[in-house]
C-alpha cells in the first residue's frame, strides 16, 4: 500500500485558515468573551510570513471583516468593536512590517550569493572538461555555504612540459584566504609554462607568496599554503607529484585505490622559516591506462562522522563506481556529506584527471 505524505508547506499554509476559523468559533461559542481574539489577531502575522503580499493583505481584510461580524453578531458595544479592530490592525501592521524586512533580507542575500558565485568563477574557475588527452573534473564546496569561495584552490594548465595541475589549501579562512588563493592561482598560471621542473615551479610559487607578505603582521610566519603539484607526461603514461605539505593523492583503478604517499615532502608554500632546509623532491609513478588520479584537500580526509571518526577516502572510494571523472567527484562529495551527516566542517576541493579513451 502506498503511503501518502503530506507536504509540510501546504500544512503550514493551512495554519492561518485554522486560526481564523478557530478564533471565530471560540469567540461565538466559547465560555468566555474574546476567547478567540488572540487567534484572529495572530492569523495575519502568521500569514505575512507564509504568503505573498497580496495574500497577506487579503488575510488582514478577511480577519477584519470577521472580527466586525462576530462583534455585531454578539451585539457588543461600539467601543469594544473598535478596540478589537485596532488590535487586529496593529498586529497586522507588525506582521506586514516583518514581511517587508524578511523580503528585503532575502533580496540582499540573493545579491550577495550572486556576487559570491561571480567571485568564485573569477577566482576559481572550473577547469576545462578535456585538456589534451585528459578528461578533467573538479568540485569545490566552501565550509560556509553562503560564501561560495574559501581557502581551497585548484588549477590545470597545458604547458610545453605536459599538463600541470595544482591543488592547495590556504591556512585560514575569509577574505585573507581568498586573497592568498588569488595570488597562488595567478602565480601558477604565469609560471606553470616557464619553470622547467616541478621543484622550480614550487620555488617560484613560494617566492610569489613571500614577496607579498607583510612582515609587520603577527601571523607573518604562520601564513602558508599546502600544495600538491602535478605534471603529466604528454603520452599520459607517467605522472610526477611534488608535495609541499599537502594531502596525498589517490590512484584509482578498477576495484583498487592506492594512496600515493610522497617520499620527500616539503614545507608548505610561503612558510618562510629561518634555517629551514626544504629537500622536497618529486615522485614519478606509472599511470596505468584507464586509471584516475584524484587530488583532494583535507576537507575530505579530515571530515568527521557523528562519532568523531575521520573519513577514509580509501574505503569510501572503493565503493564508488563511476564511468567519468565528473561522476567520481560528485559521488565522493555525496559520500563525504553522508559521512558527516550533512555538516560542512571545512572547505572541500576535489580534482580528478583521467586519460581520455
Amino acid at each position: 500500500m502506498k503511503h501518502i505524505r503530506a507536504n509540510p508547506v501546504v500544512v503550514l499554509r493551512g495554519v492561518p485558515v485554522l486560526m481564523i476559523l478557530g478564533g471565530a468559533a471560540a469567540d461565538l461559542f466559547g465560555p468566555e468573551p474574546y476567547l478567540g481574539l488572540p487567534f484572529l489577531a495572530s492569523a495575519p502575522l502568521v500569514a505575512s510570513v507564509l504568503f505573498r503580499w497580496r495574500t497577506s493583505i487579503v488575510t488582514v481584510a478577511v480577519v477584519g471583516v470577521i472580527v466586525v461580524g462576530v462583534d455585531l453578531q454578539l451585539r457588543r458595544p461600539a467601543a469594544p468593536l473598535f478596540v478589537d479592530l485596532a488590535v487586529v490592525l496593529l498586529v497586522s501592521v507588525i506582521g506586514l512590517w516583518v514581511k517587508w524586512l524578511l523580503d528585503r533580507q532575502s533580496r540582499h542575500l540573493a545579491v550577495a550569493q550572486d556576487i559570491a558565485e561571480a567571485a568564485q568563477r573569477a577566482v576559481l574557475p572550473d577547469p576545462p572538461t578535456r585538456l589534451g588527452s585528459l578528461q578533467i573534473a573538479a568540485r569545490y564546496e566552501a565550509a560556509q555555504a553562503e560564501a561560495q569561495v574559501g581557502g581551497d584552490l585548484y588549477a590545470v594548465r597545458a604547458t610545453p612540459f605536459g599538463v600541470r595541475a595544482i591543488i592547495g589549501d590556504v591556512r585560514g579562512k575569509g577574505l585573507p584566504a581568498v586573497s592568498t588563493v588569488c595570488q597562488v592561482i595567478g602565480a601558477f598560471r604565469h609560471e606553470a609554462g616557464r619553470a622547467a621542473t616541478l621543484s622550480e615551479l614550487a620555488d617560484r610559487l613560494h617566492n610569489a607568496l613571500t614577496v607579498e607578505k607583510d612582515p609587520s603582521k603577527v601571523d607573518h610566519f604562520e601564513s602558508f599554503v599546502t600544495a600538491l603539484l602535478v605534471e603529466i607526461a604528454p603520452d599520459a603514461t607517467k605522472v610526477s607529484l611534488l608535495s609541499r605539505g599537502h594531502t596525498a593523492p589517490y590512484l584509482l583503478r578498477t576495484g583498487e585505490v592506492t594512496m600515493l604517499e610522497p617520499s620527500a615532502p616539503g614545507l608548505p608554500l610561503g612558510m618562510d622559516l629561518p634555517a629551514a632546509d626544504d629537500a622536497a623532491r618529486p615522485d614519478t609513478v606509472d599511470w596505468p591506462p584507464g586509471a584516475t588520479l584524484l587530488l583532494v584537500t583535507d576537507g575530505i580526509t579530515e571530515a568527521r562522522g557523528r562519532d568523531g571518526t575521520f573519513y577514509d577516502p580509501v574505503v569510501g572510494l572503493a565503493h564508488i563506481r563511476s564511468s567519468t571523472p565528473r561522476e567520481l567527484v560528485d559521488s565522493l562529495a555525496r559520500s563525504v556529506t553522508r559521512w558527516t551527516g550533512g555538516q560542512r566542517q571545512d572547505d572541500m576541493a576535489v580534482l580528478a584527471l583521467r586519460p581520455a579513451p
